[in-house]
């Protein structure tokens, strides 16, 4: 009987809870359970409704017995940066702000005060965001700072929704990365820039790796789902899972973790934190088995996304690829990483108006604005290349694109045209997969990451694609 293994993997935007096991050496997935997301606005508020978020993970538990496909474990990933405080009674202290609330306003100033932009990078390697836990913090201790007197611990969002399974308070290292907190060089919190920001090293659990046992669920969960099963710590940061689930060739490669946003990068084994690096919007979050994903983030998808739902949806994204391939000869290209892409009222409009200001031909019709979209994406994507190979001082034969990007084949192919690398696309599901790697690797059911690679890579139909020209 095949063992089951339980990933909930929780976005921004939805949640979905994925069974996964192994069959005659090839990995079988089956979504069970999906569940809406977003965040609640309330008083001017943007906050996350944890209650309902876990009562959401415990619905879709229960759909495990349903099924008669009792997990071995289960192991929850999130986006980064957001966090809960608890007090000495373990409740949550304050709301459950999300990381597009506008409190942090002004708090890197309240940061570079206490140390400066440069330094801060050179000490942790992370790029600045003002939606870090760094910048949230600052605005904890600015506008209610009894909430930090009055913590005891802290805990990122996946770690509290596992600390609620089990009982037990496990803080992951990946997660923790993007707080802008842990030191690249020891791998846990950096509890001298904790002094020197005021924020109370006491509350800062240490930091465990992916594949770390939490516990077993709490005897009342066991009771209402059904069932027990381990809760195992997986890479919960969901960017790093997903690169967990990177189908590696023979040099480890670049990779595109590529949806709404594209995260584009390499695993290094030690952080990159020069200013050349910092110049370049570079940032070194921590990955599985402490490598280092050196990335930029890219706009990606959320352009075409934004003007496919301008047009009511009328055309599926393989419609809109096809109309972009046909007006593929149109001249105009944009910045997607200018900010007058990042919530416009209108993207049509946004990229109708760049391209005017540039001196450009002006796109009209869809095709046109598909293929302006499409063509300065991969544009960017060449652009990274070279800053990456430059970085590193290394050159990198292929690239991974992974996430539900791996399936836009022409953008794919424009990826190798405009980098001059072989690319790899998929899996699709790379972050569910990474997280259910970490719980086979923690099982023994895989090996190593070696291993799971070479797995996902012969489970899920990985596409090539060779650039036309060489």
């Amino acid at each position: 009987m095949a063992a089951y293994y339980l990933a909930v993997d929780i976005g921004a935007s939805s949640g979905r809870h994925i069974l996964g096991h192994l069959e005659n050496g090839t990995m079988v997935l089956e979504e069970i359970y999906r569940f809406e997301n977003g965040m609640d606005r309330q008083g001017g508020k943007l906050l996350w409704d944890t209650k309902r978020l876990f009562a959401e993970i415990v619905n879709g538990m229960k759909r495990c017995r349903e099924l008669g496909k009792i997990p071995v474990s289960m192991s929850i990933d999130t986006w980064a940066v957001d966090y809960v405080l608890l007090d000495a009674e373990e409740k949550v202290l304050g709301d459950t702000y999300g990381y597009r609330d506008s409190r942090t306003a002004g708090m890197d100033s309240e940061v570079y005060r206490i140390i400066p932009e440069d330094a801060l990078y050179a000490r942790t390697g992370i790029q600045k965001q003002i939606f870090n836990t760094i910048y949230q913090l600052m605005a904890v201790k600015k506008q209610e700072p009894q909430l930090l007197e009055k913590a005891k611990t802290f805990l990122m969002l996946p770690d509290y929704f596992q600390f609620l399974l089990t009982g037990k308070k496990v803080s992951e290292y990946t997660n923790a990365t993007s707080t802008q907190l842990v030191s690249p060089v020891h791998k846990q919190w950096d509890e001298e820039l904790l002094a020197m920001l005021g924020y109370p090293k006491e509350i800062f659990l240490p930091l465990q790796m992916p594949g770390t046992e939490v516990g077993s669920l709490k005897k009342e969960l066991q009771k209402e789902v059904g069932f027990d099963c381990k809760v195992v710590l997986c890479a919960s940061h969901d960017t790093a899972s997903a690169v967990m689930a990177m189908p590696v060739a023979t040099d480890g490669g670049m990779y595109i973790s590529s949806g709404t946003w594209s995260l584009m990068g390499i695993e290094a084994p030690e952080a990159i934190c020069t200013e050349e690096s910092r110049q370049g919007n570079f940032t070194n979050e921590g990955g599985y088995e402490y490598r280092f994903r050196y990335l930029k983030n890219i706009m990606g998808l959320w352009m075409i996304q934004s003007v496919r739902h301008e047009l009511q949806d009328a055309y599926s994204f393989a419609e809109l690829c096809e109309m972009a391939e046909s007006d593929r000869a149109f001249p105009s290209r944009v910045d997607v990483n200018d900010d007058a892409f990042l919530a416009p009222e209108n993207m049509t409009q946004a990229v109708q108006e760049a391209c005017r200001t540039s001196g450009q031909r002006v796109p009209q019709t869809t095709g046109e604005i598909a293929a302006v979209i499409y063509q300065s994406l991969a544009q960017c994507y060449g652009k990274t290349v070279r800053e990456l190979e430059k970085n590193t001082a290394k050159a990198y034969e292929s690239i991974h694109i992974i996430g539900g990007g791996s399936n836009a084949a022409y953008l794919n192919q424009l990826t190798a045209d405009a980098t001059g690398k072989t690319v790899y696309a998929g899996p699709g599901e790379a972050t569910a997969i990474g997280n259910l790697m970490a719980q086979m690797i923690c099982q023994k059911e895989l090996e190593s990451l070696a291993q799971a690679r070479k797995c996902v890579f012969d489970s899920f139909g990985i596409k090539r694609y060779e650039p036309t020209t060489k």
